[in-house]
C-alpha cells in the first residue's frame, strides 16, 4: 500500500476519506450541518542533502456542508483552499536558485453516502482540484477523479471500511486504497484517521485519549505528498513540483461546545523529499531533507 500512497497526494486522500465517512469528526445525527475550519500551518527550517535549507507557512481553509437525505443517506459539498509559502535558502540541490515559491490549491469535492443495510454503507466521491503555484497554467494544474468505498458501523459506534480511489493528476495518473478506522477501545482511548482538515492530512492513523472537561489529546503519523504545477516564468517552465513526508505529531484538543473545537498540533515531518519534475512528468532533480518541526493549529467551527 505504501508503494501507491507515495504517489498521491493529501488532497485525493482527503477527499477520498471525508466521501467515506462524511467526516468520522462531526455529528451524523443532525438532518442539516455545516462547517468551517481554518488551520495555519509552519514547517521549520530542514537541511537539504546537499545545501542549503527551507522553510514553509501556509494556511488551509475548509467550507462545507452536508444533509440527511433520510434513509441514512447523506449528501455534501466541501469547498477547499490552501496557500503555501516556501522560502529557500542557498538551495545547493537546485543550482542556487528556489524551484518555486508561492503555491495555491483551490477546488471542491461532493461526498456521498448511501445506506445498504446491516450498517453497512457506500461512499462516492467525485472531486476536482487546481494545486500550483503563482505563475502556473490553471488549465495544466487539473486534477480530477473520485473515490468509492464500502464502511461498516459496529455497535457503540465504531466502523470500519475500506476504499479506492482513481484520480487523473498532474502528468500521471493514480489508483490506491485506503483505510477507515474510527474505533473505541473503551470509554477513554480511541484509535481513529487523523483530522482530514488538519495539518498533517488523514492518510495515517491517530490514538485518540479523552480527558474530563472537554479535552483530548492524540499522536499518530500520517503519510502526506503535495504535487503541483509549476510556474511558466521559474527555473523549470511549466514543470511539476512535489515535497512528501512523514508527519508525526502530538495533537491536544479543546471542545469549547459540541459546535466548536480547537486542535493544536505539534510534530516532525520525517523522510522528507522535494523533487522537481520537468512538464511531462519526467523526474530532473530529487533532494532529501533532515527531519523538520511541525506546528499548526485548526479551529473548527460546526452550524
Amino acid at each position: 500500500m505504501d508503494s501507491i500512497l507515495r504517489h498521491v497526494p493529501t488532497m485525493t486522500v482527503l477527499a477520498s476519506l471525508l466521501a467515506a465517512t462524511c467526516s468520522v469528526h462531526a455529528d451524523e445525527t443532525s438532518n442539516q450541518q455545516g462547517f468551517v475550519s481554518l488551520t495555519p500551518v509552519y514547517q521549520g527550517n530542514a537541511d537539504l542533502d546537499r545545501g542549503g535549507d527551507f522553510s514553509v507557512g501556509g494556511a488551509i481553509l475548509r467550507v462545507g456542508a452536508s444533509k440527511d437525505l433520510g434513509g441514512g443517506n447523506r449528501a455534501g459539498v466541501t469547498l477547499n483552499y490552501d496557500y503555501l509559502d516556501y522560502s529557500f535558502s542557498n538551495s545547493g540541490a537546485f543550482g542556487q536558485v528556489a524551484p518555486w515559491g508561492i503555491i495555491q490549491r483551490y477546488g471542491v469535492s461532493v461526498p456521498l453516502s448511501f445506506a445498504v443495510g446491516d450498517g453497512w454503507s457506500v461512499g462516492l466521491a467525485p472531486s476536482v482540484d487546481w494545486f500550483k503555484e503563482n505563475g502556473a497554467n490553471s488549465g495544466d494544474s487539473l486534477t480530477w477523479g473520485a473515490t468509492v468505498s464500502g464502511s461498516r458501523r459496529f455497535e457503540g459506534g465504531n466502523r470500519l471500511g475500506l476504499g479506492v480511489g482513481v484520480f487523473s493528476q498532474i502528468e500521471k495518473t493514480s489508483a490506491f486504497p485506503f483505510l477507515i478506522v474510527d474505533w473505541r477501545l473503551n470509554d477513554r482511548w480511541r484509535l481513529i484517521n487523523p483530522l482530514a482538515s488538519g495539518p498533517t492530512g488523514p492518510a495515517g492513523l491517530e490514538l485518540d485519549y479523552r480527558f474530563d472537561g472537554g479535552w483530548t489529546a492524540g499522536v499518530g503519523a500520517s503519510y502526506r505528498v503535495l504535487r503541483f504545477r509549476l510556474s511558466e516564468t521559474g527555473p523549470v517552465r511549466n514543470g511539476v513540483g512535489q515535497e512528501s513526508g512523514v508527519p508525526v505529531f502530538l495533537r491536544v484538543t479543546r471542545n469549547f461546545t459540541d459546535q466548536m473545537a480547537l486542535h493544536l498540533y505539534g510534530g516532525v515531518v520525517a523522510g522528507g523529499k522535494l523533487r522537481v519534475e520537468d512538464s511531462s512528468g519526467n523526474k530532473l532533480r530529487e533532494e532529501n531533507f533532515d527531519p523538520a518541526p511541525l506546528f499548526g493549529a485548526t479551529f473548527i467551527g460546526r452550524f
